[in-house]
């Protein structure tokens, strides 16, 4: 009766583990008026993004919409930093779960241009 309960143990935690979903952080920096990266290409999974205000002089934050769709309606809300990025600091976004297609990102705080990024 112990094997039984061990095997199971084993099986569910291995269960846990295959449905555990690898989070990878995307590191983005803005300057004055601009993202230092002008576009990235990502796998399809689930990221994190990592917003940094490198001496813009004032708050800035971070927007993912699909490609042609940047109304606020269509803004990736999970994308959003969790708060706004302070000068010289950082922020991150919640878990954001991105399919193949392009998408846009850009702040409308700094204002920045919308740069692509393209999930394969």
């Amino acid at each position: 009766m112990k094997k039984v309960i061990a095997i199971l143990i084993v099986l569910v935690g291995f269960a846990f583990q295959a449905n555990a979903q690898e989070v990878i952080t995307v590191a983005l920096e803005q300057t004055k008026g601009e993202f230092t990266q002008k576009s990235l290409t990502l796998s399809e999974g689930t990221y994190v993004f990592e917003i940094a205000n490198n001496k813009v002089g004032h708050d800035v934050g971070f927007v993912l919409a699909p490609k042609g769709k940047v109304e606020q309606k269509d803004h990736i809300k999970n994308a959003y930093v969790t708060s706004l990025v302070k000068n010289n600091g950082k922020s991150t976004s919640k878990k954001v779960t991105l399919k193949k297609g392009e998408y846009v990102y850009f702040c409308p705080l700094n204002p920045t241009p919308q740069y692509t990024l393209t999930v394969k």
